[in-house]
């Protein structure tokens, strides 16, 4: 697989920009530096003083990365003096020429790296439009020799390695555990093994030509650096192509019987479901076989292990039952509130470590913070997925994962079906020959850790935070007329899921959906599409998995770029699968943005108008409120129009299910203080918090009829149509919760002058921040009226007066 790069801005956690990168479809970070809120322009319209001012801030951020390498290379150079020095005694450590073969040319790429940024360093400090930095660029890409010379050796280095690590205890334990100082906390150091250090100066030059990309993007044509940095530019893509066939498969592959190569194609953590109990495990595909893994424990600085827990040749693998009146294990469902309050745990934590961070108050309190962060962030990952992907052995053995992803699944067969057509023979594997795979995995892997936030670098980009307005508009390309529809899928909490699915487009080969979904983000990176085929005939397709026969016509996916979104207007886009192209047009809303009212622009009729102000109106106690498509699937059944008119039924007969889902939650954003008022906005925060139950209903309802006349009628009448739209979940697929997800913040989201969120744009809203906290007690609050059985009458409501408002 090449190597494939892409780049861009992202807002930091804490006030920073990140630049990262999706390096062989990970994301990876390189630098970060504060920023201020600049962005340039797209190509074309560049604004040559923003475009001036970006490169001062993205040479900071060059700066930032060469200081953190060469705080890797450091870390390598250490141990060397002592053991070339013992090398000289009676008692050697290693050989010399065991030391020379291992940190072959590492000095040299100090020296190189030391150089370019004592050179970079004052230019910066002392920073013009003309300052020129070219030179610098150009001559780092002239000594590139030094990293052919390295990559040819690095392989003869890893090999030399582990056969001194076998043979030496010593040399053993210096290798696993290297130190590499921490620049920004002078207190706090890094532990890295010695083959992930040594692996460093490979992944960099795999990267060499974007930062010279980055550069030269916002580098005007005029300047005298475009045409060293071109220059720069030119050598490094010459390099780079010439040791980019060597790199991966000598990564990717190991040596079996016969000189042949067993290859690895996939690698992704999942979980396994054994004996009804869910287990995370580490999947391996290879070309000629599966191997399913367990990760043991780690301690005392030990390098990562796996165990096998079993393996299928690709020749006996299948996805179809041998016995088709075998029964599929059931699938041990997590409520979403569950799941909602690991979030909520997970926020708390995270505020908690930033609250530390901030006081000074030592290492030890954050380390029992992360700790328990990491717990509550793995029991996530373990607990959400609910989507089978089960794979059988010839024998009719059955293995089952569960998968929160159906693009992940698709991939997933995909992969092993394209992989068995070059299979023909069976085999089994000796225990020398499966223990010698199960060691190589360690190697070979290239999800290098669980998918949790924790487990990123401080400065990897942390994804965005918001809410994302997507209009799946069309598609073409379909060879013959059949019932389509498309599903969403974002990346949050560091795993993938379904956010959202359009109607069924029935008996057409051009499907016209035009639906409009809002899809929340908590750190998302990657916006995916499925297109499927509707399969109302059971019989027309085999079924595989025990799970939907719908079939998949295309998948595709878009990266969520900061800088292309930042703007907050509509991106249209066309994302290509399998000769099917389906138009979408994007618009992200940060949660800076968000998190405030939206007061209308023209404060006339019902919009932007105090609910008290439409009611005076003669025999109006709440704005109408029609309904329509209960029926309809995803965020369309919440249909509703508010309009002053008796008519409004019939109106809404001839319009749009989702143009009339949009105005009603326009409708509540637009108001100028919450339905729920700013003044009760407090106490129902707390009411929910309440642990004792009887208190808390007592709270609630008592805190409910205290509302406003008009603004309470007007929920009464909504919460109506909601539990009614729930009871159609089989159909829609809209649970109470999922109402509650969506209408909870625009019902309740105080307006500005009430909100928390610090308006200072300098500071960004983040997992780390109230924001997860704010929100998620909002949609409890919802959550709460929804499932409350019975609720006062209204007119009751003054005489109330046996509790109290306060909390």
């Amino acid at each position: 697989v090449p190597f494939t790069f892409t780049s861009s801005f992202a807002w930091g956690t804490n006030g920073t920009w990140t630049w990262w990168e999706a390096h062989s479809g990970a994301a990876e970070s390189c630098f970060s530096n504060t920023l201020p809120p600049l962005m340039a322009s797209s190509p074309g319209e560049l604004d040559l003083e923003k475009g001036l001012e970006m490169r001062k801030w993205v040479l900071s951020g060059i700066l930032a990365s060469e200081e953190t390498y060469l705080s890797h290379l450091e870390a390598l150079l250490l141990p060397m003096k002592p053991l070339k020095a013992a090398a000289t005694t009676s008692q050697p450590v290693l050989t010399s020429q065991q030391i020379e073969t291992i940190f072959f040319k590492v000095p040299e790429l100090y020296e190189i790296h030391k150089e370019f940024y004592d050179g970079l360093f004052p230019r910066v400090q002392q920073w013009s439009h003309q300052q020129r930095v070219g030179d610098l660029f150009q001559k780092l890409a002239s000594q590139l020799g030094v990293y052919r010379a390295f990559v040819d050796n690095y392989g003869v280095a890893m090999e030399t390695a582990e056969k001194c690590c076998q043979a030496n205890t010593q040399f053993a334990e210096i290798s696993e555990v290297l130190v590499t100082l921490n620049k920004d906390a002078k207190d706090q150091t890094t532990k890295n093994s010695l083959e992930t250090l040594l692996y460093k100066p490979v992944d960099r030059v795999t990267r060499s030509t974007l930062v010279l990309h980055d550069l030269l993007k916002h580098t005007p044509s005029s300047h005298p650096d475009h045409p060293l940095l071109q220059d720069a530019l030119r050598i490094s893509q010459n390099f780079l192509s010439s040791i980019n066939e060597e790199i991966t498969p000598r990564r990717q592959s190991m040596t079996v019987k016969k000189g042949e190569h067993r290859q690895l194609l996939k690698d992704s953590f999942m979980v396994e479901l054994v004996e009804g109990a869910r287990k995370l495990r580490h999947v391996f595909l290879f070309t000629d076989l599966l191997l399913c893994t367990k990760l043991k424990k780690q301690s005392g600085g030990k390098t990562q292990q796996y165990d096998c827990k079993w393996y299928i040749p690709l020749t006996d693998l299948s996805f179809q039952t041998v016995d088709e009146s075998e029964a599929a294990p059931n699938i041990p469902l997590v409520l979403d509130e569950e799941l909602d309050a690991m979030k909520i745990k997970i926020s708390q934590i995270k505020n908690d470590i930033q609250r530390e961070k901030r006081a000074n108050k030592g290492s030890k309190a954050i380390e029992r913070l992360k700790k328990k962060l990491s717990e509550q962030e793995s029991l996530l990952l373990l607990m959400s997925p609910s989507m089978a992907f089960r794979v059988h052995n010839r024998n009719g053995k059955s293995y089952t994962f569960l998968i929160s992803s159906d693009y992940e699944r698709a991939e997933w067969r995909e992969n092993i079906r394209e992989q068995q057509k070059k299979c023909f023979k069976s085999f089994s594997l000796t225990s020398v020959e499966l223990q010698m795979l199960t060691n190589s995995c360690v190697k070979l892997q290239t999800v290098h850790s669980i998918p949790l936030t924790i487990n990123k670098e401080d400065d990897e980009s942390p994804g965005l935070y918001g809410f994302l307005n997507v209009i799946v508009h069309s598609a073409t390309g379909f060879k013959q007329s059949s019932n389509l529809y498309c599903t969403l899928e974002v990346d949050s909490f560091g795993y993938f899921v379904n956010k959202a699915k359009t109607r069924v487009y029935r008996d057409t080969a051009e499907p016209n959906w035009n639906e409009e979904f809002e899809i929340e983000l908590e750190g998302s990176q990657t916006l995916r599409i499925l297109c499927y085929e509707k399969c109302y005939n059971k019989t027309k397709i085999t079924k595989e998995d025990g799970e939907s026969t719908d079939r998949i016509m295309g998948k595709g996916q878009v990266q969520l770029d900061p800088q292309a979104l930042q703007d907050r207007d509509w991106q249209r886009t066309v994302i290509a699968m399998n000769g099917i192209e389906v138009k979408l047009s994007i618009k992200f809303t940060s949660r800076e943005f968000s998190l405030k009212r939206m007061p209308s622009r023209k404060q006339t009729g019902v919009f932007g108008v105090k609910i008290a102000v439409v009611t005076k109106k003669p025999r109006s106690h709440r704005p109408a409120v029609g309904c329509a498509g209960l029926r309809q699937v995803g965020y369309a059944p919440i249909s509703a129009l508010l309009a002053d008119n008796k008519d409004v039924s019939v109106m809404m007969s001839e319009m749009d299910v989702n143009a009339i889902a949009g105005t009603l939650k326009l409708y509540f954003r637009e108001l100028p203080e919450p339905l729920f008022t700013d003044e009760f906005y407090p106490n129902f925060a707390e009411g929910i918090a309440l642990s004792d139950p009887v208190a808390k209903e007592s709270c609630m309802l008592n805190l409910l009829l205290s509302l406003p006349e008009a603004n309470l009628l007007t929920f009464l009448f909504l919460l109506d149509h909601l539990k009614r739209v729930a009871e159609k979940e089989t159909v829609n697929k809209m649970s109470l919760h999922n109402l509650a997800t969506v209408f909870g913040p625009t019902l309740l989201r105080p307006s500005e002058k009430e909100s928390k969120v610090p308006a200072n744009p300098s500071q960004p809203i983040s997992m780390t921040d109230s924001w997860s906290l704010e929100v998620m007690s909002q949609v409890q609050v919802l959550l709460y009226f929804l499932q409350l059985e019975a609720i006062p009458a209204p007119d009751s409501k003054r005489q109330s007066t046996l509790f109290s408002t306060e909390v």
